[in-house]
């Protein structure tokens, strides 16, 4: 059986509205999308019954995939989040519509029987975040930033106390800078940084344990995930489904992108898989690399991909908004990592090019790192 699939406007309010209709079954499925004319004829007119909502990704390092989702999977992800943070509240949508974290936040409120408060990702700004606070009307606020948000954040002191008010404030999409956890920590911010991806349907992974019936495991480095937030296939992709998916003894397994590791029954996720060089002939992981040069002052936000190199085949770029000192970079890498991982330049740009989803848009920064 099938139902009927819709292109929304990602403009919060139609989604929410559209939402609603998809999870109870009584409307069509949905695909929220920024500019639904530039996907016309692109989509099927149908999706199978028991989709409810289509998530299209980022593509910030490859071609994009449609993820199909279940309002069962949707709702199992909205109750383990409120059983996680101590039961629902009243939250701020600061993210997209169209992407997964923030279709989270508006299935939890639907959950919930509590309308969120808007703020516009595009124009995030601590003050704009300030502002919308005076909105809430529930006791209980709750929040989910991406790190670059959270950051704006930090630089004041308004925002930051109102932050200290939050029952709970989720961040995750990407990895969080081990300096900005620590300036959440000294300004008595208390964050839960986020794990999981759309085929989740979003986090999945609270401070590295898995919330609701989530399980996870290694598999030759790989992180696996099962549990009732799975989605239903990528939409007309039987392909990739197949590979992501695995059917084990009555299980259904996803396989992630990313490598990991389970120390004491708490994941750690130790970045992408295909993330890693060969520069010189030794294997380096471009995440550690990331996460090192983060953890020094000035470079919380920069962001580390790979350009060729005529000694070395490949080599590891910092591209910063900051200036930074290119020996100072490389002695602190090669300290923790050795000498191979060390940057071979740095490239200073005005501003980093970001996702509407506020990640960094890792293929036009190397475009950036290669024709600079």
């Amino acid at each position: 059986m099938t139902r009927p699939l819709s292109v929304v406007l990602a403009e919060p309010l139609a989604v929410y509205d559209a939402l609603r209709d998809a999870l109870a079954g009584t409307g069509p499925a949905i695909l929220p999308h920024p500019a639904p004319s530039s996907i016309a004829g692109r989509v099927p007119d149908t999706v199978p019954r028991k989709v409810a909502v289509v998530v299209e990704t980022s593509g910030s390092t490859g071609r994009p995939k449609r993820v199909a989702l279940s309002a069962d999977a949707l709702l199992a992800s909205a109750a383990a989040s409120d059983t996680a943070l101590g039961g629902p509240g009243q939250w701020m949508l600061a993210l997209p519509a169209h992407y997964i974290a923030g279709i989270n936040v508006l299935v939890r409120s639907l959950a919930a029987e509590a309308t969120p408060v808007f703020l516009d990702p595009a124009g995030f700004t601590a003050e704009r975040f300030v502002e919308a606070c005076e909105r809430f009307v529930h006791p209980r606020r709750l929040v989910s930033l991406v790190p670059a948000q959270l950051a704006r954040l930090l630089d004041s002191e308004e925002a930051v106390a109102q932050l200290r008010g939050f029952a709970a404030i989720l961040v995750g999409g990407q990895a969080i800078p081990a300096g900005l956890a620590d300036r959440a920590l000294l300004a008595g911010v208390t964050i839960t940084r986020t794990y999981g991806s759309s085929e989740t349907s979003g986090g999945c992974v609270y401070d590295g344990r898995p919330i609701g019936d989530t399980r996870v495991r290694i598999t030759d480095d790989r992180i696996e995930l099962a549990g009732s937030v799975l989605a239903e296939e990528y939409l007309d992709d039987p392909r990739r489904t197949a590979f992501a998916f695995r059917d084990e003894h009555g299980d259904r397994w996803y396989r992630t992108d990313d490598a990991g590791e389970l120390v004491d029954g708490v994941l750690r996720v130790l970045g992408r898989l295909d993330d890693v060089i060969v520069s010189g002939g030794v294997k380096v992981a471009l995440p550690a690399v990331e996460e090192a040069v983060r953890g020094m002052p000035g470079l919380e936000s920069a962001v580390v991909v790979a350009a060729p190199h005529p000694e070395w085949g490949e080599a590891p770029v910092v591209v910063t908004e900051h200036p930074a000192d290119l020996d100072a970079v490389r002695d602190a890498v090669s300290a923790r990592l050795g000498r191979p991982a060390a940057p071979a330049r740095i490239l200073h740009v005005d501003r980093i090019p970001l996702l509407p989803s506020g990640k960094p848009d890792r293929l036009a920064i190397a475009a950036l790192v290669i024709g600079g």
